[in-house]
C-alpha cells in the first residue's frame, strides 16, 4: 500500500498566485507516482476570493481538501488547523507564495524515508527581501538560541516536512499564543535541514510588516524564554545596591567634608531614570501577564466554517496532470 502525503497550504488573501503555485507543485508531485497525494488548502479569513479559488482547483483535482476558517486567525493557527485535518503519513508545510519552492519535496521525502522525522529548509539567501529585514531576522534567530532552553535552527521558516508521530506530538501542544517554529523544535524527534535559496514572491504581496515582524518577534520570547523576567529582577538588585553604595558614599562625605546641595539636572535625571526602568519591565510584566490571560480562557483555536475532503484516487493514472 502506497504511503499518503500531505502538503498543508496555509493562504490569506493570495487569490493572484494560487493557481501558478498548485501548477508548480502538481507538477513536482506526478513525478512522485509512488505517493498518494493531499493537497490542503486553509483559507484563513480571506477578503479576495483565495475560498473561491480553491474551490476551483478542488473542481478539477480531486487531491484538494479545503479548510475554511471562520475569520483570519493568523497564519500560526491555520497552520495547526492543516496539521489537524491532514492525513497523510508525512505532512508538509508550505506558504503559496512560491517563496519556497515545492521542488524541494522530492528531497524531504528521500530524507524521511531515510528515518527522520521532522525535515526543514534551511535558507542561504532571501532573494526580494531588504538589508533590513535579512538584517532583523538573522538577529532573531541567532538571539532566539541564546534566550530559549530549546534550539530553533537559524535561517529557517515553517517549509518542513513532518513524520505522522511529530505531528500527533506537536497537535497535544494546545496554547493560543503559537510561535510554531518554537513549537517544531520543542517536539524534538530526528531531524535534518536542506539547504535552499529562498525565491521572491511569485505574485501578491507580503502579509508581514515591519510592526507584524516586531509583535512575531515578542510572540517568540515570550513563548519560549523567561529571561526578560530574569533581566527586571537582575536589573532591579543591580540598581538597589548601586543606590545604596551611592547613597553610603554621600551620607559619609557630608558628614566629613559637607555637600551643598545637588543640582536640580541630576535630580531629574536619576527620577527620570528609574522612572522609566519601571515602567520597562511594567510592560513586559504585562505581556507576560497577558499571556497568561489569554491561556486561562480555555477558548479553542479557531472554528472551520466549511471542510470539503479531498476525494480518494487509487489509481495514480487517473490523479489530473496540471504540467501544462
Amino acid at each position: 500500500m502506497k504511503k499518503q502525503v500531505s502538503i498543508v497550504v496555509p493562504a490569506y488573501n493570495e487569490v493572484q498566485v494560487l493557481p501558478a503555485f498548485h501548477a508548480r507543485t502538481s507538477q513536482v508531485i506526478a513525478e512522485l507516482s509512488q505517493y498518494t497525494w493531499e493537497i490542503l488548502y486553509v483559507n484563513d479569513g480571506s477578503t479576495d476570493g483565495t475560498q473561491a479559488a480553491i474551490e476551483a482547483l478542488q473542481s478539477c483535482d480531486p487531491r484538494v481538501t479545503s479548510v475554511d476558517l471562520s475569520r483570519n486567525f493568523g497564519k500560526e493557527i491555520a497552520m495547526t488547523a492543516g496539521l489537524e485535518h491532514a492525513r497523510g503519513d508525512a505532512i508538509i508545510v508550505i506558504d503559496a507564495d512560491l517563496q519556497d519552492p515545492p521542488e524541494l519535496i522530492a528531497d524531504f521525502l528521500r530524507v524521511w524515508e531515510e528515518g527522520f522525522d521532522v525535515v526543514y529548509a534551511r535558507r542561504t539567501d532571501r532573494d526580494g527581501e531588504t538589508w533590513l529585514k535579512k538584517a532583523t531576522a538573522s538577529y532573531f534567530y541567532r538571539m532566539m538560541t541564546r534566550l530559549s532552553n530549546v534550539q530553533i535552527p537559524a535561517d529557517t521558516g515553517d517549509y518542513r516536512l513532518l513524520s505522522r508521530r511529530a505531528v500527533q506530538a506537536l497537535l497535544q501542544l494546545r496554547e493560543q499564543h503559537r510561535f510554531m517554529k518554537g513549537l517544531f523544535a520543542w517536539v524534538g524527534f530526528p531531524s535534518k535541514a536542506i539547504e535552499y535559496r529562498r525565491d521572491p514572491r511569485a505574485a501578491g504581496t507580503t502579509k508581514f510588516n515591519y510592526w507584524k515582524l516586531w509583535n512575531f518577534a515578542l510572540e517568540g520570547i515570550t513563548s519560549f524564554s523567561i529571561l526578560p523576567l530574569k533581566l527586571a529582577s537582575y536589573l532591579g538588585m543591580a540598581i538597589s545596591l548601586s543606590a545604596f553604595i551611592a547613597g553610603s558614599w554621600i551620607f559619609i562625605k557630608t558628614l566629613v567634608w559637607g555637600d551643598p546641595v545637588a543640582g536640580y539636572p541630576t535630580l531629574m535625571v536619576t527620577i527620570l531614570f528609574l522612572g522609566g526602568v519601571q515602567l520597562l519591565f511594567v510592560g513586559i510584566l504585562g505581556e507576560y501577564l497577558g499571556r497568561i490571560y489569554n491561556e486561562t480562557k480555555g477558548r479553542p483555536l479557531y472554528f472551520v466554517q466549511r471542510y470539503i475532503p479531498a476525494t480518494p484516487v487509487t489509481d495514480p493514472a487517473e490523479q489530473p496532470n496540471h504540467s501544462q
